[in-house]
């Protein structure tokens, strides 16, 4: 943080009216305007602080739509500020001016200093306005430096059908790394690191989903107990990247060092998506601190109760929504998102508890004002959008539901895919939807199989090892008694709870990752990979470490299953390799191409365990444990490097969910003639090697051992 241009604050010698526009603190080489909106104040002060916390206050003009303003020509980056707004104090009827409060901008675009809890945050002492002072205990909003050398770059616009997302916590994927600079561990620049973009180019990732980095709040509660708030899901400003991750923990720094990492993402080829959280903010129920909006504008900028405005609405499970009728609020967002977009450069965007965004007064609305925003507007229309589509609130899990811009974590896939490798009753009949890009769900709203985000797990909930290492939570390092964190996870500990030394229960939880990963990237949609699935990372059961900021949810890097590494590396070349495992549109169970000799077959068939093609009774068996899917791809031309179509190949997926092993007879030479494997779950191996016996005749019985699954490519005649 430095003096302001022009020496310290007591010597400012102008102030001008300034203008309504732009929103937020706007340096513009000369000076900074200031500009917030308040319906309801009587009066809005521009406080401004130096190195030692001295504090100026500048009243500020209330000019065009309720917008106070002001502009200093002697201020520019670093200058701290706040706002303190005095209006009418009426909790009951849902004002809460109070102007002892110092308030963060909503627009701020860098925010510093932490926040010190304290009763001096809360608004009220539980009868009557508080007068007691928050500046000491407070963030500050920092004037942003806005000019950046980002040389040639611009966003990449992968298309869909071959993005391949790895969902990340920028602190937890570099803070064991052995090849990340001791002092560069956790921030930014350990992402941006030379090791860590080798990592993620050969993992085959096109795309990174960033946790929340926006500038976020550590609970009180969680301080107490020495636990913090790691998963970030407790906005206080939609502008600045949280300067925690900043290897230099300024504000200032933390703007620069976002920059640097999307630059040098984007020089490697990948994506940079951020999880967003526009449905809440920090300032929690009626009970909590005023930091920022509950303090500007409360009724303006949150969901209250009807008839008993003291209390907010709650869709979250966080204490507040964010009010998405309000005209002011839709515009927060959308120019939050054109800030990253123009301003910082990422991909897209995948928007935490989506269905609350979507709420008139209460059900959710598909078609509401905030994606008729979204759709009309130039610049946030070409991102890539993704929708957690569900909130806490009745009516709220809307998969399927989004409009045709959007894509969506598919959470019936998510289910589908734990129940089926755990053989649950009437799973694998669901293969037919899930597998090809759940057209179920998406094709009626005139959508395309990259409408579905395809995933096995997420940041929420257990990782892919404890998927398959315990039924149970275990979630008591959180200090809630284990009430914490979803009790029905779909998971199974293939017969011991947690660690075992039993090498046949070790052989199956490895082969159980095994099945899941491939089914993951052999499956139409986008595939999303939870950071250290891949190398076999474990919470030790909690499927709940939003508050765990240690070792329990940092990466591992010196125990990684290096053979589960290798092999999701070979899958995604898989998929990469062949545009069949990723289409861009849905299969038509017909001929798409002719063929120069032979019979026409369809781009998708599914066969019985006895290799003839499969019958509405067979799929209606509730115990069905067997399918093979042939994927033909003579259908799809791919371009060469000059231009020529060159003809996809044609696999054979056999799924084999039953715990025991079975005799299966490969579908009948007019199918292909023979079949080379080249993945299996059992041998751990993938796109390349090539061992003894892994030819098969068309119309042969192969051995499958329970629980595995087979790709084979159809041999050149």
């Amino acid at each position: 943080m430095h003096s302001p241009p022009g020496g310290p604050l007591h010597k400012l010698s102008a102030v001008w009216p300034g203008k309504p526009a732009p929103l937020g603190a706007s340096f513009d080489g000369s000076g900074t305007n200031f500009a917030v909106y308040s319906s309801v104040a009587t009066s809005v002060t521009l406080c401004l602080f130096d190195p030692d916390d001295g504090e100026r206050r500048i009243p500020l003009t209330c000019g065009i739509g309720s917008v106070w303003h002001a502009y200093l020509p002697e201020v520019g980056p670093g200058q701290a500020y706040g706002y303190r707004v005095d209006g009418p104090w009426d909790p009951a009827r849902g004002l809460r001016c109070n102007p002892h409060k110092l308030l963060v901008d909503p627009y701020a675009r860098a925010i510093g200093r932490e926040l010190t809890w304290d009763a001096a945050l809360r608004g009220d002492d539980g009868e009557r306005m508080s007068t007691v002072d928050s500046a000491p205990y407070t963030f500050r909003s920092v004037v942003a430096q806005p000019y950046f050398d980002w040389g040639n770059d611009r966003r990449l616009e992968i298309p869909w059908n071959e993005t391949v997302i790895y969902e990340l916590h920028v602190k937890g994927f570099t803070m064991r790394h052995p090849e990340v600079p001791p002092e560069l561990r956790g921030t930014y620049a350990g992402l941006a690191h030379p090791a860590s973009i080798r990592y993620l180019r050969a993992l085959g990732i096109t795309a990174v989903e960033l946790l929340p980095i926006h500038a976020f709040v550590h609970d009180g509660f969680l301080l107490e107990r020495g636990l913090r708030n790691y998963w970030g899901y407790h906005s206080i400003g939609y502008f600045a990247p949280h300067t925690d991750y900043a290897s230099v923990r300024t504000p200032a720094a933390a703007v620069a060092e976002f920059k640097q990492l999307v630059r040098a993402l984007h020089q490697a080829g990948i994506e940079v998506i951020l999880d967003v959280v526009y449905n809440h903010t920090a300032e929690g129920s009626h009970e909590g601190p005023v930091l920022s909006m509950r303090g500007l504008d409360n009724a303006a900028y949150y969901r209250l109760v009807g008839d008993s405005p003291l209390y907010y609405m709650d869709y979250t499970g966080t204490g507040n929504t964010l009010n998405m009728r309000h005209p002011h609020v839709l515009q927060l967002v959308m120019d939050s998102l054109r800030y990253w977009i123009e301003e910082m450069h990422v991909d897209g965007f995948r928007f935490d508890l989506a269905s609350t965004l979507a709420r008139g007064l209460h059900e959710v609305d598909r078609l509401g004002a905030f994606f008729d925003l979204i759709q009309q507007d130039p610049v946030v229309s070409r991102a890539k959008l993704i929708a957690e589509p569900w909130d806490v609130g009745e009516g709220g899990y809307q998969v399927g539901n989004f409009p045709p811009l959007w894509s969506e974590w598919n959470g019936k896939y998510r289910d589908w895919i734990r129940d089926c490798w755990r053989s649950e009753p009437n799973s694998l009949p669901e293969l037919g939807a899930r597998f090809t890009g759940s057209s179920d769900l998406y094709a009626p709203g005139v959508r395309f199989p990259h409408a579905s985000i395809n995933f096995v797990t997420a940041h929420d909930g257990f990782t892919l090892r404890d998927l398959v290492s315990y039924n149970e939570k275990h979630n008591e390092a959180n200090g809630e008694d284990n009430r914490d964190g979803e009790n029905h996870n779909r998971s199974w500990n293939c017969g011991v709870e947690g660690p075992s030394d039993d090498p046949e229960v070790e052989a199956l939880r490895a082969r159980q990752q095994r099945n899941m990963l491939a089914t993951l990237f052999l499956s139409q949609g986008v595939p999303m990979l939870l950071a250290g699935d891949e190398l076999g990372r474990t919470q030790r059961g909690n499927n709940n470490a939003y508050c765990q900021d240690n070792e329990l949810s940092w990466i591992d890097w010196a125990s990684a299953d290096t053979e589960l590494l290798e092999f999701a590396r070979r899958l995604a070349q898989l998929r990469r390799d062949h545009e069949v495992f990723r289409r861009r549109g849905w299969f038509q169970g017909r001929p798409i191409r002719p063929r120069p000799s032979g019979r026409a077959l369809p781009d998708i068939a599914w066969f019985g365990p006895d290799g003839h093609e499969m019958t509405d009774d067979q799929w209606e068996q509730e115990l069905l444990r067997t399918v093979q899917v042939f994927l033909d791809g003579h259908g799809i031309a791919v371009p060469d490097t000059r231009g020529n179509a060159i003809v996809d190949d044609t696999f054979l997926i056999v799924f084999h969910a039953s715990p025991e092993p079975a005799t299966i007879t490969l579908p009948a030479p007019s199918w292909g003639a023979a079949w080379r494997r080249v993945l299996d779950t059992v041998r751990g191996f993938a796109a390349g090697r090539r061992e003894p016996g892994d030819r098969h005749a068309a119309g042969s019985a192969i051995e499958m051992p329970g629980r595995s699954l087979w790709v084979l490519r159809l041999e050149a005649a």
